[in-house]
């Protein structure tokens, strides 16, 4: 990593608010023309249905894991400064803000795009869930990007689960790289 780049990933656990001065004083910079930040906070409402608050568990360490690959995953597409990326855990009241993103970078259009970038893939990808909690009861809820990247994954597996199904497969051709054929059959 340069030494002019920056990434903070952090995951906070228990009842502690997400400092959003924090995250961009820590992406400020003289050479930083452009701040875009996205701050996901706990509507009142989904659905016609009394939101109470949001609860989150996550695989902390995974986590951790995934988001610095999303974070070296944007400095490979745009140019930017610095980013910073906070998610809370544990309970998240109406109001209040359950994940942070924010990075510079010399322009707005690198800083925007890889914004949007950070927060969608965090929602695709990293191993965090979410439950909302009704007046009238509660629901885990799963990401839109999330099922839509568990589609697209389960095209590619599905096409070597029928052919193992059907005992009719080649593991050289069966499918794409990327999918470990051998998993599949064990």
């Amino acid at each position: 990593m340069n030494s002019e780049e920056k990434t903070l990933v952090e995951i906070i656990d228990g009842n502690n608010q997400i400092d959003l001065a924090k995250y961009i004083n820590y992406v400020s910079a003289p050479q930083a023309g452009a701040i875009a930040t996205f701050s996901g906070t706990t509507r009142d409402t989904f659905e016609g249905k009394t939101v109470v608050e949001l609860r989150y568990e996550a695989y902390v360490s995974m986590a951790i894991k995934n988001l610095k690959s999303i974070c070296s995953a944007a400095r490979s597409s745009w140019d930017l400064h610095s980013i910073a990326v906070a998610h809370r855990l544990g309970i998240v009241p109406v109001g209040e803000t359950s994940v942070f993103v924010v990075v510079s970078a010399t322009h707005r259009a690198d800083a925007l795009d890889a914004c949007k970038f950070l927060i969608d893939e965090l929602k695709a990808s990293v191993p965090i869930w979410k439950k909302e909690v009704y007046s009238d009861g509660e629901v885990w809820k799963e990401n839109p990007e999330f099922l839509e990247r568990r589609l697209e994954l389960g095209k590619d597996v599905g096409c070597c689960q029928r052919k193992i199904e059907t005992a009719a497969y080649d593991k050289k051709s069966c499918c794409k790289p990327k999918v470990k054929v051998e998993e599949a059959i064990d």
